[in-house]
């Protein structure tokens, strides 16, 4: 006996290359025949034969070059006889994110989880007796796009944790790797300032490629032109989303913005021109690091409300000096912000000692708000709508306020 019927292959064919996915819809239409004989049919069986190819069809939603793929994942979908014949949609659904922290960055990490609306993934620490650790992701991310969260600021062992996570990611076949790094420690090492000194910056976002890392969020780099450094795609937020509406807030009348060196004039041009108010500017000279050894204003603050504006704090030096020597010259206040919070040394107590009335930062780096001057904005929801976004494929230009 020989019965005839029309069937329908679809195949949804999806790529990954650079920083673009695309997506490559193919249906196959066919008529087969279904013979039995009486062998056969004691067994239940059917052997079948393809009698005509009637039409393929191929839909290209995105593609580029196939040869700058670096995944390629082919899903037949059974059970189309319910889908029509002229259907060109996707109905292949992305398979959830999962997110990741570093032992370090825990905290951030449950929050930013949290407001993605998922819980933090589990990853389990081995620790040896020597110092050795080793990352054991305890659920499957094989062909999932996870994210992973930690600041890479010193000690190194922060650094070495994400490099392993990446690292073992890579090997359990996840389909996309993302380090978010609020953070981007070792990032004052920049360029050659002096002879035979190493670039770690650049350096750093080597180690991250090789380790196998697909994608960078990060936030507030020391120098905007460290993204040059990857390869890799690199979303550079800044923290503007989080100050500006606090400074607005505020409602400080006679606001002037102000960088503590010559360096973060830039910065310091760009929430004056937000904030629609005058700029100064500091011009300071190091004795060594984090020593300074004489410091000028450019610019008059006289009955003005100054905001300092740099991107990180370290041992408070440059932030309190500068404080001082504006109320010096006839500030009526002075705040500071700055993003990432490192507060090595004494530098609670030069803040404590010191005329500044405020200390904004982000909790892109754990920290112990021993000071009253001290207020912590989240950059969770930050990270977590910008994730989102990059997960669905879609913009987010709207978080570049600056």
């Amino acid at each position: 006996m020989k019965l005839a019927c029309t069937s329908t292959l679809w195949w949804f064919i999806r790529t990954s290359g650079g920083n673009r996915t695309h997506t490559i819809l193919l249906s196959l239409d066919f008529e087969s025949s279904a013979s039995t004989n009486s062998a056969t049919e004691a067994k239940g069986l059917q052997s079948y034969k393809i009698l005509l190819i009637r039409k393929i069809k191929i839909s290209v939603l995105s593609f580029s070059n196939p040869n700058n793929c670096l995944n390629l994942h082919l899903l037949k979908i059974q059970g189309t006889k319910n889908l029509d014949k002229n259907y060109t949609g996707m109905p292949y659904q992305v398979p959830e994110p999962k997110i990741f922290a570093c032992s370090q960055s825990r905290i951030l990490g449950e929050k930013i989880a949290a407001s993605y609306g998922m819980e933090l993934g589990n990853v389990h620490f081995s620790r040896f007796s020597d110092g050795e650790y080793q990352p054991s992701f305890e659920e499957s991310i094989r062909g999932t796009r996870i994210f992973i969260i930690g600041s890479t600021n010193p000690s190194s062992e922060n650094l070495m944790e994400m490099l392993l996570m990446i690292d073992a990611a890579k090997r359990a076949s996840a389909r996309h790797i993302t380090a978010v790094i609020p953070y981007y420690g070792w990032a004052r090492q920049d360029r050659k300032d002096k002879p035979r000194v190493p670039i770690a910056a650049k350096l750093i976002a080597k180690m991250l490629e090789a380790a196998g890392a697909t994608r960078i969020i990060t936030m507030d780099l020391h120098a905007d032109q460290i993204q040059g450094f990857f390869e890799k795609p690199v979303d550079h937020l800044y923290a503007s989303t989080l100050f500006l509406p606090y400074l607005r807030s505020l409602n400080l009348d006679n606001l002037t913005i102000a960088s503590p060196d010559m360096g973060g004039s830039k910065r310091a041009y760009a929430y004056s021109r937000a904030l629609q108010s005058d700029v100064v500017i500091c011009y300071k000279q190091r004795a060594k690091a984090n020593v300074i050894s004489h410091m000028e204003l450019i610019g008059d603050v006289t009955d003005k409300n100054v905001v300092l504006v740099d991107d990180l704090v370290d041992t408070a030096g440059t932030l309190t000096k500068a404080a001082d020597l504006m109320m010096e010259r006839g500030a009526l206040s002075v705040r500071a912000i700055t993003t990432h919070a490192l507060l090595s040394g004494n530098a609670y107590e030069k803040i404590e000692n010191s005329k500044l009335l405020e200390l904004i930062v982000t909790d892109s780096i754990p920290i112990q708000p021993k000071s009253d001057k001290i207020r912590v904005l989240s950059c969770a929801d930050l990270f977590a709508d910008v994730m989102h976004r990059v997960h669905n494929n879609t913009s987010i230009a709207s978080k570049f306020l600056m």
